[in-house]
């Protein structure tokens, strides 16, 4: 309930530095106790980087190459906290500026972000090009790629909310930089996994989900979520662990705020 500013650091840095092994571990947890499947604890080894050590953690033989956990890294980067608009960073102002304890706001940015419609974007977008893919399959024209989303466009497919999920976002109207960079790194990784074919559909839906949204008068870029369940899917990664690895991405981010909060005793300082 301490909240010095130095106490309030103190715990920041122990925050970001632990929940990662938290979220691996009560991973382990879910699948013994959920899914009725053995659970694995492997120590945790002080040279490797955040991205190694989930990629080692979640692995039954603990094996990952460095192309893998460069991905990861990047996915984490460019989930970090990227302005204070959003609802779980709001939740965290919200809740500090009222001078409560660190991980008071901090759970709360936790359960904001468990809402499928602010961290739970990746799976849905994820869930929807596995439907496409099972619908029309991977060698599908354009024509029946376009056909696909007006039929989602209309309600009549996929979760009937007429809503192309990874197309859009409140800040990056015309590119999103970060789905741009995480698509490039996705060419070099589905060649090396050897899925080439499901990249390629996925940069042929992007195109003419750009366009046929284009022609009922939406200019819609791509978002980060498009490419980042395939890029997860990739490194072998459940999808329960998406929404939970954002959380470890966004911590840092939602930290400064609080510590801004109390540093300014609840007042947003403006330039």
């Amino acid at each position: 309930d301490e909240t010095s500013l130095e106490n309030i650091m103190r715990q920041s840095i122990s925050l970001i530095a632990r929940m990662p092994t938290i979220m691996t571990y009560a991973y382990q947890v879910k699948r013994r106790h959920y899914d009725k499947k053995s659970m694995y604890f492997h120590p945790i080894k002080p040279e490797h980087s955040t991205a190694e050590s989930i990629l080692r953690s979640i692995r039954p033989d603990k094996k990952f190459n460095d192309e893998e956990a460069k991905l990861l890294d990047l996915l984490m980067i460019i989930h970090a906290e990227h302005g204070g608009g959003n609802n779980s960073t709001f939740t965290t102002r919200v809740l500090s500026s009222s001078g409560t304890d660190t991980y008071a706001a901090i759970s709360a940015a936790i359960g904001s972000l468990k809402g499928p419609k602010h961290g739970g974007a990746n799976i849905r977008c994820s869930e929807m090009i596995s439907a496409i893919e099972k619908e029309i399959g991977l060698k599908a024209t354009d024509a029946q790629i376009k056909q696909v989303i007006k039929r989602i466009l209309d309600k009549e497919f996929y979760d009937n909310t007429g809503l192309v999920y990874g197309l859009g976002h409140a800040v990056y109207t015309v590119s999103d930089p970060r789905a741009d960079l995480l698509k490039t790194c996705c060419e070099k990784l589905a060649k090396q996994k050897k899925r080439e074919d499901e990249y390629e559909f996925l940069t042929r839906f992007e195109k003419v989900a750009k366009e046929t949204l284009a022609g009922n008068g939406k200019t819609l870029s791509n978002n980060v979520d498009f490419y980042s369940g395939f890029a997860y899917n990739m490194l072998q990664i459940p999808e329960d662990m998406y929404t939970p690895l954002f959380v470890c991405a966004r911590m840092a981010g939602w930290l400064a705020h609080n510590i801004e909060n109390k540093m300014y005793d609840g007042k947003i300082m403006r330039p």
